[in-house]
């Protein structure tokens, strides 16, 4: 993965399937307990077809379109997946934060969105995407800027999917996913929050919606438990033999928390600096011969990053390093 998920070989971009709605607020817990319940009720065959059933206007409450892309989201922010049978199944992710007795069923918690958008910008077939955090280089853009970058990447990859007119619409849904509505009038009403994406505040408008900018720096609604879980995540796909992470790695690496998360190296080394005492001595920091590195106390495959949310939500501490 050291070129980024862009450049896999089966990498296989997906530019539409939002229907052109953004991620809105309810979705991912509605398709979560749908998908969940079934499977506690052991009828995993039932849920192929969820979400194209007759009933699954009224199930889910929205119209057909917005069915499809509940679904598309849902699949991209790591709620649900595919089992080898073609049955959907509940993500490890979400049973942990969107269960009755989870950590955050009703996303009550900026990190839980934190969360959701890592893997949507990381580790989806979500190129828009993963190309703008993880491999646009600049801070400002706009969407024409934006559209033509990816068109030269679909054809530099041999990317047959997608026109023109499909990778606007998605670029447009991006920009309403990241950003509020623009109100009408001085005062801010809830009617201008259209995703939970949008109180990241990753994405800021100038000049009147024409240009925007992508905020980075310490990202305070990011919390430590959602930053170590980025963070394992990503060194388990880059590396995941290695005991050592370099803080270079960390903050610039395509798909990298650095890159996704909007942080900054100050803020990146800030969070590293006081690594051990938050991920209860799993994780320590090392500054020797010149070499700035994190350093897992014992095999990536025996750390659990799901179990760094937990300080997040303070709902039990994770369990020391041995």
């Amino acid at each position: 993965m050291k070129r980024g998920l862009l450049y896999e070989e089966d990498f296989r971009p997906q530019f539409s399937g939002h229907e052109t709605f953004p991620l809105r607020y309810g979705w991912l817990k509605k398709v979560f307990d749908a998908v969940f319940e079934l499977e506690s009720q052991g009828k995993q065959e039932n849920t192929r077809n969820l979400f194209l059933s007759d009933d699954a206007i009224s199930r889910f409450g929205v119209g057909k379109n917005m069915v499809a892309s509940m679904r598309h989201w849902a699949t991209s922010a790591n709620v649900i997946g595919e089992d080898e049978d073609k049955n959907i199944i509940t993500a490890d992710l979400a049973k942990r934060l969107l269960s009755d007795d989870g950590l955050d069923p009703w996303m009550e918690n900026t990190s839980s969105v934190w969360a959701f958008h890592w893997h949507i910008a990381s580790d989806s077939t979500k190129a828009t995407y993963i190309w703008l955090f993880s491999h646009f280089n600049n801070n400002q853009f706009d969407r024409g800027m934006i559209a033509q970058n990816l068109l030269n990447l679909c054809r530099e990859s041999g990317w047959k999917a997608s026109s023109n007119a499909t990778i606007k619409r998605d670029v447009e849904c991006l920009v309403r996913a990241y950003i509020n509505k623009p109100s009408k009038s001085d005062e801010f009403t809830e009617d201008q929050i259209e995703s939970p994406l949008a109180e990241l505040g990753l994405i800021q408008p100038l000049n009147r919606n024409d240009t925007f900018q992508i905020k980075r720096g310490n990202q305070p609604s990011l919390g430590d438990g959602a930053f170590l879980y980025a963070l394992v995540n990503f060194w388990k796909k880059y590396t995941k033999e290695a005991r050592t992470m370099a803080l270079e790695t960390i903050a610039y690496e395509p798909c990298s928390p650095g890159r996704v998360l909007c942080l900054d190296e100050d803020s990146v080394a800030d969070r590293l600096y006081r690594i051990e005492e938050a991920s209860s001595g799993i994780l320590t920091w090392s500054e020797t011969a010149g070499l700035r590195q994190v350093i897992a106390s014992k095999p990536l495959d025996d750390i659990c990053e799901l179990d760094f949310l937990n300080i997040v939500y303070e709902k039990k501490e994770v369990k020391k390093a041995a």
